[in-house]
């Protein structure tokens, strides 16, 4: 006879949903009684490993009124649904979704009153989430780049990015007005790996850059060691610059036309850096006694590099660019053209949030409270990593579609895996 197994929590958990979506909550239990058996499921070997099950669980709360059941599973599988559905636009096209047999069978979701998804998000707790994404992140590995490995730090594009909250949603709000229009919007502040691909942490705050929510206050606050930062001009801070240095991580941060510097040395410039369009690289104190009570407490490098200039852009207020880039690090080790390859990695990060607002349907938010935004947040990360993870490739247009083939049934579960086999 073949011997069984031995399974784990998680088994456990799974065991737990499905009795959940097949007979409800109230049909399930949990015995303390472990005799009768010679083994037991992995970190559940005796009644201490019980809180483990709630900490795998993504949770199940009720609402203020006490007459609604809400799943936080339930709504994320809706919000995922969402991203793959360009019908969907609403919190109450997702209500209505959820009362179609199919979806609820597909989705294993239960029927939800608009009442229920509204309020949720103030209910459910988004960390669980973040710890997935957190788990993924360490399974996806960087691709081999030999020209970065003198870096030794993890390159990390730092951005944000706006996202409106569905116009309907925000009018049943109270938001602030201007100009007799409602405002409701976001900023996700996010920290991109750029030789793995992945995001590695998104940071919800109001779309105001002013107090906590100013970017280089939220980069300040978030800061991690053995990161190597790619900032754009929006984090010119010489007290931010002085934590990141701090903390033993390093930072390459676009400075701005009108730098006040003073040269202390000059590098001499290899071939391989007149190659790459380097034009200077110094050796500086930046701002003045007189000016600045908070001054770099370390070594500042500024590297020049020859761009092409341009205008603003349209009607935006974009900063011209006189056709040259000033670079500003504490990195003194590496050559000046591996700097200047590196700024221009940050591109990945625009990438990244042109596939989640346009590609994954996150153009605009489902929920104006805090949760809801971070929720919908982390499922478009989650979704980013499991593609990336299960192709090899950055979400495109093409998985994208077959995704959507797939939920809305025209696509079988066999022709979505042979496709993803052939993306490999």
């Amino acid at each position: 006879m073949r011997p069984i197994a031995r399974g784990t929590v998680h088994d456990v958990v799974d065991h737990i949903d499905h009795i959940v979506r097949v007979a409800e909550i109230d049909h399930v239990g949990l015995d303390s009684d472990f005799d009768g058996v010679s083994t037991m499921p992995r970190q559940l070997e005796d009644v201490s490993g019980y809180p483990v099950i709630t900490q795998r669980k993504v949770g199940t709360e009720r609402d203020r009124a006490g007459n609604r059941r809400l799943f936080m599973d339930q709504y994320c599988a809706l919000i995922l649904m969402a991203l793959f559905s360009p019908a969907v636009q609403s919190l109450r096209d997702l209500q209505r979704a959820c009362a179609l047999d199919k979806v609820r069978k597909r989705l294993g979701v239960t029927r939800a009153s608009l009442g229920s998804m509204s309020e949720s998000v103030a209910i459910f707790d988004p960390a669980p989430l973040k710890e997935i994404a957190a788990e993924l992140g360490h399974t996806i590995r960087s691709r081999p780049d030999r020209r970065f490995d003198a870096v030794g730090q993890r390159i990390t594009a730092v951005d944000g990015t706006v996202i409106d909250t569905v116009t309907r949603v925000a009018e049943l709000s109270w938001t602030p007005k201007a100009k007799g229009q409602h405002l409701s919007a976001y900023r996700l502040h996010t920290h991109f790996e750029v030789l793995s691909g992945k995001a590695a942490r998104i940071d919800a705050t109001s779309a105001s850059p002013r107090g906590d929510a100013d970017e280089r206050a939220v980069l300040q606050r978030t800061i991690e060691a053995d990161r190597c930062y790619i900032l754009d001009r929006g984090y010119i801070s010489y007290r931010l610059w002085n934590a990141i240095n701090a903390v033993g991580s390093s930072y390459v941060c676009r400075s701005s036309d009108r730098t006040l510097a003073t040269i202390t040395h000059i590098n001499d410039l290899t071939e391989v850096d007149r190659a790459a369009g380097v034009i200077s690289d110094e050796i500086i104190d930046l701002g003045w006694k007189s000016r600045h009570r908070i001054r770099p407490d370390h070594p500042v490098r500024l590297i020049c590099v020859a761009v092409k200039p341009h205008a603003g852009c349209g009607n935006r207020r974009g900063p011209t660019c006189d056709g040259v880039l000033r670079i500003v690090t504490n990195r003194l080790d590496l050559p000046a053209e591996l700097i200047a390859e590196m700024y221009r990695l940050r591109w990945v990060i625009e990438m990244f949030f042109r596939t989640f607002k346009q590609l994954l349907g996150c153009r605009h938010l489902f929920s104006c409270d805090h949760n809801g935004v971070e929720i919908q947040a982390y499922g478009g990360m989650i979704v980013c990593m499991l593609i990336l993870l299960y192709t090899g490739e950055k979400p495109n247009r093409a998985m994208y579609q077959m995704v959507w083939y797939y939920l809305i049934g025209l696509a079988s579960l066999k022709e979505l895996e042979a496709f993803i086999k052939s993306r490999k």
